[in-house]
């Protein structure tokens, strides 16, 4: 029998799932970063560009499939984060819609502000959408400073459940060191994947040997901030929840114990790590290995996923709050019984969703791109 509780796991499972999956597909933003850097030519830039821009709408879809499935399935966050923490996610929204305006109009007829106006729209966005997207996403460990009181919905003046502390509104989590270094390990990340997509899907000697070089630069970085955060992680207090009372308190090695008490997830995430290191270093070791893409995508995918699970799983709090009583939890933050069994039954269709997005993927991917693909490209950007 599907029970209550099973909902909350499952959707919990997806979130986690499509955290991975917007991890991956980062690499976009993360190869907007370097169109100034990696490229030295024009004919360089467009080709970067328009490798990219085959591919930024599965990045913009998958955030605001994030948000939405949030949004329903768990809205007590929603309503929290988005909008006590509303600085840090406006922010993040606006380096996206410049992102969706630079691809749109950077190449249109009657460009007043200049193509490199637009190519600097990209370079913010990958610059500052990775890196706040990870403080967001450390807070889930770190906490916030918000409260919630369910009994103001009785307020018929003021039914506001849920407020924040302070006057910052979510930009005080850039003042956690914490969070800067995962911040900094997802756009090292970002930066790592792009050239390593760049490698994979470009047919130009020039830039594929530049970005076998720029992969020293930003994986080792991304190493270091990662292993940083991670260590620091499953060595601090983390935020427990008493099964049967809800009582949310400090508990020590909190996330290092749910590794050990979930082996399941803790094999998956060591999988993970195992397969974006793989990517990386056969692609450094081989002048002729080109595939570092999908391992280390694979292994992103899986290694944020077994994280977020560990947030979520084990009696213990997703988004915990300073004021602990008030932190939120998979069972206290969920929607009704009713509405994530009826979205259980249209999750059904995600996989058939992602053999789409498969299918697409490879019939615009038949062969390496080169800039006469581009020149030949009446629709190219």
């Amino acid at each position: 029998m599907i029970t209550y509780s099973f909902l909350q796991h499952y959707w919990w499972f997806l979130i986690s799932l499509l955290g991975g999956l917007l991890a991956f597909l980062l690499f976009v933003q993360g190869g907007q970063s370097m169109l100034f850097s990696l490229s030295k030519t024009e004919d360089e830039r467009r080709l970067l560009v328009n490798a990219l821009g085959r591919k930024w709408e599965y990045t913009f879809t998958t955030l605001v499939t994030f948000g939405g499935a949030f949004f329903a399935s768990f809205p007590l966050f929603y309503s929290t984060s988005f909008g006590g923490a509303y600085w840090v996610w406006m922010v993040i929204l606006f380096c996206f819609i410049i992102q969706a305006v630079s691809y749109e109009f950077q190449s249109k007829p009657g460009n007043t502000y200049g193509i490199n106006t637009y190519r600097s729209f990209l370079f913010i966005n990958g610059l500052l959408g990775t890196f706040l997207i990870g403080v967001a996403i450390a807070t889930f460990f770190t906490g916030s400073d918000f409260i919630v009181n369910k009994g103001n919905i009785t307020q018929q003046l003021a039914p506001v459940i849920s407020s924040w502390g302070n006057e910052w509104h979510g930009l005080e989590a850039l003042l956690n060191v914490r969070n800067l270094m995962l911040g900094l390990a997802v756009f090292f990340l970002a930066r790592s994947l792009a050239v390593l997509f760049f490698i994979n899907r470009l047919n130009h000697p020039v830039l594929e040997a530049r970005s076998r070089k720029f992969l020293w630069y930003n994986a080792i970085p991304f190493v270091i901030f990662f292993l940083i955060f991670v260590i620091w992680t499953l060595f601090s207090n983390g935020y427990a929840v008493n099964a049967s009372t809800g009582i949310v308190s400090l508990e020590k090695y909190k996330y290092f114990t749910n590794f050990i008490e979930m082996p399941g997830i803790l094999v998956l995430f060591l999988l993970g790590v195992v397969a974006v290191l793989v990517g990386i270093i056969a692609t450094w070791l081989s002048p002729v290995f080109r595939n570092g893409i999908w391992y280390a995508g694979i292994g992103t995918v899986v290694t944020v996923c077994s994280l977020l699970l560990v947030a979520g799983y084990n009696n213990t709090s997703f988004y915990p709050s300073i004021h602990l009583q008030s932190s939120l939890t998979i069972f206290n933050a969920s929607s009704s019984e009713f509405t994530l069994k009826a979205m259980s039954l249209v999750s059904l269709f995600i996989p058939v969703v992602l053999a789409y997005i498969f299918i697409a993927w490879r019939s615009m991917e038949k062969k390496r791109m080169d800039i006469e693909d581009v020149n030949g490209d009446e629709h190219a950007y």
